[in-house]
């Protein structure tokens, strides 16, 4: 019974193998006991199941770490036990392992066809403000787009294009290497399917030319630095007919005179004077959405305090409601006093009972306890 068979012995591994080792353990032993090369052995097809299934279950972390810990019971219904998977589900391991050698190779596999067309990116910046408000605009764009001629055909008008004889159509050939079917794409059509004899004079058969486009772009209003908008169909046209790729917009935000952005909250740092500081009083702002917007200061604040407004904020991207304005306070001391105002401070220094400035009291209260 493979089920009570030790999947490291199986494969030839010690229990500290890591992926690597134990991937190529099982290539050769897939290859040695796969049933296309033994011309269809029994003996051979059970081997090549119970590699896989040790493969399946060891190549797992988690599948190896109940294996580890509790043998064969702790994988039992969980792919780890040979009669829960037929052959076919381990020729999936098989073809996982070695790739395209095995991808292709089934019969009834879809035509390759013309690819799709290239996604194209286009860089735009727009402002704090625009960012806030949204905004509507056109952008200019050079693109290959399908070909008016021959309606992206790449036959010429009045001809059609007809089945490659190489594939019969399919746009995909098989080749025999060992006991692997390889398939690739028609060196005669590419892929395509089909061939021109007669291609159109305008797009030599491509079925696309090159041409500029003015495009519509909406944008929401509280996109951020690197929102991208996709522009389905607006990107480069397939060949011959296949469907167009989509052009992104990458969205980049120039940097404002007053406010930083973090997310939804926008950031504003203000001068306060140190009499507003001491005194408290009132600032004024304009914001981004036009309105200007009363800071109150309360007295004594102190540099690098922090007044948060609620609802000031940058717009939710596709949402509801605003971050908020975090306006940081810097306390700016006089650089020039006139007599009149120098003596009055002077005057006030006098009255001071060190209850003005508590931290600063404190603090020579420390230096001089340390020096005493």
């Amino acid at each position: 019974m493979t089920t009570q068979i030790d999947y490291y012995e199986l494969l030839g591994c010690s229990r500290d193998a890591d992926g690597a080792t134990l991937k190529s353990a099982y290539r050769k032993l897939a290859i040695k006991y796969h049933p296309d090369k033994n011309g269809g052995c029994k003996e051979h097809e059970a081997k090549f199941k119970a590699v896989s299934e040790a493969y399946d279950v060891l190549r797992d972390p988690q599948k190896r770490a109940l294996y580890d810990r509790y043998g064969h019971a702790g994988v039992n219904g969980q792919g780890g036990h040979a009669g829960a998977q037929d052959f076919g589900g381990f020729s999936d391991i098989f073809e996982s392992v070695f790739g395209e050698f095995m991808g292709g190779g089934r019969a009834g596999g879809g035509r390759a066809g013309p690819r799709r067309g290239a996604d194209l990116r286009y860089d735009m910046e727009i402002s704090l403000s625009e960012a806030f408000h949204g905004k509507s605009t056109e952008i200019t764009v050079d693109v290959s787009s399908l070909c008016d001629t021959c309606d992206g055909s790449g036959a010429k008008p009045g001809t059609a294009a007809r089945a490659c004889n190489t594939c019969n159509g399919h746009g995909k050939v098989r080749a025999q290497q060992g006991f692997f079917v390889v398939e690739r794409a028609c060196p005669t059509c590419h892929g395509a399917g089909q061939v021109i004899a007669d291609p159109c004079g305008d797009c030599l058969g491509e079925g696309r030319v090159d041409k500029t486009k003015t495009l519509t772009v909406n944008i929401p209003a509280g996109v951020d630095e690197g929102t991208r908008i996709r522009l389905t169909g607006e990107g480069e046209a397939g060949a011959r007919g296949a469907p167009p790729g989509d052009l992104y917009i990458f969205l980049h935000v120039q940097r404002h005179a007053l406010f930083e952005r973090s997310g939804t909250t926008l950031h504003a740092r203000m001068p306060v004077s140190f009499t507003t500081a001491a005194l408290g009083g009132d600032i004024d702002i304009p914001g981004l959405d036009g309105e200007i917007h009363t800071i109150h200061i309360p007295a004594g604040i102190q540099s690098g305090r922090e007044l948060r407004q609620r609802g000031y904020g940058m717009p939710v991207l596709q949402g509801r409601g605003r971050g908020d304005l975090v306006v940081h306070v810097d306390v700016e001391m006089p650089r020039k006093l006139s007599p009149k105002q120098r003596e009055l401070l002077e005057a006030f220094r006098e009255t001071e009972t060190g209850e003005e400035c508590p931290q600063s009291t404190g603090f020579f209260a420390k230096i001089k306890a340390a020096l005493g």
